[in-house]
């Protein structure tokens, strides 16, 4: 196996940066990027994060990996880190977080041209390993030349090309405003056949060709508020990245809203069509489990228990079953208080925003009284629908807002309520892993006090009477009859004697059921942003949620595909959103089109 010689290249200045990205066309057997690791975990000065894309067509299977390791024991740790979470590649971007959260591989699955097509960075260093069939392809150069600012370094293995198609790719690259380093400036190295360049046009670059790009904001202060999911996965997202980060809440303690659910579960959403929401909620499932195997007791704050799923509404006569092996159980509370513990994170309590205020080049936060509570230079909302109020406050106190303000999906709330009980002596009836459908029953949670089931839960507006906690028990156990008839028969006479507790709490939710991410004004350098609205999906969506809020603010790799990160941006409210010059304009997909093929997923556990 040819080995690249990217990181052991002088050129590589990733020293004291906050972030060095490197992309790689062709992700083998993982070579590339186990040897890049190994080399930036070796140098003391270097870089904060480090990220790595690379492409496949098809990814290698964990015993190809696991090969590495007769040839070099060196890399045994980072082979094996790496290959506990490797499962259920599919088309598409994968994002593995590794090395503490320092070290991130987004591996790309699919067509070469495509994938290129889908990334919203500028990579430091770029290594091209040249296919036959896409040699003479000018597109290919093309695509590559927007995924680099001016010095990118790139390196071309053309070793498996023939000598005409290692002419196109010269010509091509040149044309393309790379500047090549090897000698003659125009010729391949004999063996291997490997050519250096950098991208360095003649022309001045405008604009437009950035599209999206956008550039870093430096590390500084960044004021959060909110405590639950949302604000916790955000606060820890930036931590890692170096800003000092406060959270505000108006409860004395996180994850006191809808966060503060017992238990949820984390489960992919599943359609025929496999619509935006079921790709997105499959990354987003994938990082959490990533977070709870980092920061959560197995057994006793989560647990890989696997989710059977039952599709009640297919029109069989039986319930058809679906199993995700990779499902788990999370409590809520537990992840959001391991996130805010993270160095560089300051939480206050019992302190309601009620204003937000720009003044001198910084946010200020404002209690009811006008009183300061902070000072930030960005200010992300991850309050729910507490949001709303204070975004109507400043549309007053800026009139100039408006405009941007409207392209925001509207949110509410949703009550909802779940039955619970202590297991007694006979626990035959229940399943051994939760099962999901119309409703979820998680079957045994440790809790103060034993063990204990919880089925649930109960969707209600906001705007709508509340209804009285013995329907909404109803309401859930008609929902267990569906997905467990034996059992809940055998829980009846507990929810008819008043025996099974309850916990209720309310969502908020998007008028398109997605959560809305991303900047709230239409500047150069937005100071406002939001992360809000991720409604049942809490736990599926709050780190996807974070990752690409920290990627657009570091300018770093995006977790997903531009065309499905596009779905979740804040300002899609009238069709399209614009961030002005030097950014890309996306059309927003169709309500309906998100959630087609939608068996009603939100009356569940899934926080």
């Amino acid at each position: 196996m040819q080995r690249t010689a990217l990181n052991k290249s002088p050129e590589i200045t990733w020293q004291g940066l906050p972030c060095w990205r490197v992309l790689d066309t062709q992700f083998a057997q993982g070579q590339g990027f186990f040897d890049c690791w190994q080399a930036w975990r070796a140098d003391p000065l270097r870089s904060r994060l480090l990220h790595y894309v690379a492409f496949t067509t098809a990814p290698p299977a964990t015993l190809a990996l696991s090969d590495l390791l007769g040839s070099q024991p060196a890399l045994a740790s980072l082979v094996q880190e790496l290959a506990s979470q490797w499962h259920a590649l599919r088309p598409g971007f994968h994002r593995f977080v590794l090395n503490q959260g320092q070290v991130m591989l987004t591996l790309c699955i699919g067509d070469t041209l495509n994938l290129l097509r889908q990334q919203q960075f500028a990579a430091d260093a770029v290594r091209w390993r040249v296919h036959e069939a896409e040699a003479a392809s000018l597109w290919i150069a093309k695509a590559l030349a927007r995924c680099c600012r001016r010095g990118t370094r790139l390196t071309v293995d053309a070793s498996n090309a023939q000598a005409q198609a290692q002419s196109d790719v010269t010509r091509h690259l040149m044309q393309c405003g790379f500047d090549l380093q090897t000698p003659e400036a125009a010729t391949f190295d004999a063996a291997p056949a490997r050519l250096v360049a950098s991208f360095n046009p003649r022309w001045v670059l405008k604009n437009s060709r950035q599209q999206a790009l956008e550039a870093a904001y430096p590390v500084g202060s960044c004021a959060v508020v909110g405590a639950g999911l949302a604000g916790a996965s955000v606060a820890a997202a930036l931590a890692r990245r170096g800003w000092q980060v406060t959270v505000l809440d108006r409860a004395e303690t996180p994850a006191a809203g809808a966060s503060g659910l017992p238990v949820g579960l984390v489960v992919p959403h599943v359609s025929a069509d496999d619509c935006a929401l079921s790709q997105l909620s499959r990354s987003g499932v994938r990082l959490m489990l990533q977070q709870a195997r980092s920061l959560l007791l197995a057994g006793q704050d989560w647990a890989p228990s696997g989710v059977l799923e039952r599709d009640l509404d297919s029109g069989h006569l039986h319930p058809q079953d679906l199993w995700h092996p990779q499902g788990a159980w999370i409590k809520p509370a537990q992840l959001v208080r391991a996130w805010l513990s993270q160095a560089g994170i300051t939480f206050m309590g019992q302190t309601e925003v009620t204003q937000l205020r720009r003044r001198d080049g910084l946010w200020e936060l404002l209690d009811e009284h006008g009183q300061r509570l902070c000072r930030a230079e960005r200010v992300v909302l991850a309050n729910a629908c507490g949001a709303e109020t204070l975004l109507q406050r400043l549309r007053r106190d800026e009139p100039g807002r408006a405009v941007d303000l409207a392209r925001l999906p509207a949110m509410h709330g949703m009550r909802g309520m779940l039955s619970w009980a202590l297991h007694d002596n006979d626990q035959s009836e229940f399943p051994p892993y939760p099962v999901n459908g119309s409703g979820s029953m998680v079957p045994r949670i440790p809790v103060a006090g034993g063990t204990a089931w919880f089925m649930g839960a109960s969707y209600q507006a906001e705007d709508q009477p509340e209804r009285p906690d013995h329907d909404n028990h109803l309401a859930n156990w008609q929902h267990l009859r569906s997905l467990q008839p034996a059992l809940a028969d055998a829980l009846q006479h507990k929810f008819e004697s008043g025996e099974v507790m309850h916990w209720k709490n309310t969502r908020c939710v998007t008028t398109d059921r997605l959560p809305a991410v991303g900047p709230l004004e239409a500047s150069e350098q937005p100071g406002l942003w939001i992360c809000a609205g991720l409604g049942s999906r809490g736990l599926s969506f709050s780190v996807l949620c974070a990752e690409l809020l920290a990627a657009r603010w570091g300018a770093e790799p995006w977790p997903v595909e531009a065309s499905l990160a596009k779905a979740l941006n804040a300002l899609r409210g009238q069709g399209e959103w614009k961030l002005q010059k030097n950014r890309l304009q996306m059309p927003v997909i169709a309500a309906p089109d998100r959630v087609r093929g939608d068996k009603s997923p939100w009356l569940s556990l899934r926080a």
